[in-house]
């Protein structure tokens, strides 16, 4: 659901650029110093980074809000290590994101993120830098960039990984709000850069302080983790960070020739206190999201009760009993639910798109509009113009109905039909 056309101005520009010079592309590695294939300057690659960053953020769940000394221990470890990178002048920034997933990435210009669902796995201050670290030796090495240009080349496309294994269906209310997935850009590195990426990073470090072996710690338990029966739920990370003995290997061969540092793990643990405390209340409201894919919607339903009861601060429990009773055609229920969800995180585009939907659902046009131009602020989707067309639809607004609807023409899937039929049919009617 990321908007695609500032990466491809942007590489478009880039090759133009590269062609108008007479030149092949080629660019010096900031951290190897070797030449490689680049079609992106670093000023455009901040620039896509800074303009995906919060949009990646929005479908991924949104910041991780109930513990907020969490976000900001998380960002010191960041900064720590961005410091004393290759790089240290870019904008870096680091996140957690209210996901479940175990992942993390980066994109373009050092912007970086990392689900609560990985950092629940970690065990101290030193297994999370090897993940920062690492993300961030993508960001200064370019990798993405890099990785981009070749795919441009090759008249691929872009290298694209969705960062959840959730689908960004619409048929129904039911799934809008909090199963919405979305993809980042983020690519599909390979061997070579994340050999690079766990080298490097174990340089970063070493030179913050922090023992190497953490990194040796971090892949060794992905390699077992990928073996077990939690390997289904780490998806999205194995795709994009392939695990393996051979890199376990190369960590403690490189960790052999660097100095020690500190593990830091009685910090972590105190760290991660309240998700360790809440980790039976995400069980429960995962559970239901497993329930609602096998259409168990009354076990779905009890469950997510259940969560909000282990933690009432969670703003996803309540959107998901929304989505729930929205299936049930108890619209007004559900959106009490959401005016609910929408006071516990306020800064979600689908809680706003789906309050806005269910005020459409009860003929509450004022109020859904409000709401689903809000959502817009936040993340700008085909379902907000499409539900704000038929607001104006039925107010009786044909033009701002119809300009509406052009706007979620152009994008895919069923709600693109739809929008498309109604632009006819409205065009027809003039």
């Amino acid at each position: 659901m990321i908007p695609r056309s500032i990466s491809n101005r942007l590489l478009a520009a880039a090759v133009a650029a590269s062609v108008t010079a007479g030149i092949a592309g080629c660019a010096v590695n900031p951290v190897t110093g070797k030449k490689e294939l680049s079609l992106m300057s670093q000023g455009q690659e901040v620039a896509l980074g800074e303009q995906q960053y919060p949009q990646a953020q929005q479908t991924q769940g949104g910041e991780y809000l109930i513990d907020p000394a969490l976000q900001s221990y998380v960002s010191r470890v960041g900064q720590k290590l961005a410091k004393v990178s290759d790089q240290p002048q870019l904008p870096y920034e680091f996140v957690v994101l209210n996901n479940s997933t175990p992942n993390a990435w980066a994109l373009p210009g050092g912007k970086i993120a990392v689900n609560r669902g990985l950092l629940v796995l970690l065990e101290d201050e030193a297994e999370l830098a090897a993940v920062l670290g690492h993300e961030i030796v993508h960001a200064a090495a370019r990798h993405s960039a890099a990785a981009m240009s070749q795919q441009q080349i090759l008249g691929a496309g872009m290298a694209i990984l969705g960062a959840t294994t959730q689908n960004t269906g619409y048929g129904d209310l039911i799934s809008l709000g909090s199963q919405f997935g979305g993809s980042a850009y983020i690519a599909k590195y390979g061997r070579d850069n994340e050999l690079e990426s766990d080298q490097y990073g174990m340089k970063y470090m070493v030179a913050a302080g922090y023992d190497p072996y953490g990194a040796v710690r971090l892949q060794k338990k992905f390699v077992e983790l990928s073996k077990g029966k939690q390997a289904g739920g780490l998806e999205a990370l194995f795709a994009s960070h392939p695990p393996s003995q051979a890199r376990v290997d190369a960590n403690i061969k490189h960790a052999k020739k660097l100095p020690g540092g500190t593990a830091n793990r009685s910090q972590y643990q105190q760290a991660i206190g309240q998700l360790k405390r809440d980790a039976d209340a995400y069980k429960s409201y995962d559970d239901a999201l497993a329930a609602v894919k096998n259409k168990q919607y009354d076990r779905a339903l009890t469950l997510t009760r259940k969560a909000q009861q282990q933690q009432p601060k969670e703003a996803a429990f309540y959107a998901l009993e929304g989505d729930l009773l929205a299936h049930k055609k108890q619209y007004q229920s559900a959106l009490n639910s959401y005016e609910t969800a929408v006071q516990k995180n306020p800064s979600l585009f689908s809680n706003w798109l789906m309050r806005g939907m269910l005020n459409a659902e009860l003929k509450n046009y004022t109020a859904a509009e409000r709401d689903l131009q809000r959502s817009t602020r936040y993340l700008d989707t085909p379902h907000a113009h499409y539900y704000l067309g038929q607001v104006y639809e039925q107010q009786g607004n044909t033009q701002n109905a119809l300009s509406q609807y052009q706007i979620a023409a152009k994008s895919s899937g069923d709600i693109a039909t739809k929008a498309q039929a109604r632009v006819q049919a409205l065009s027809n009617k003039g």
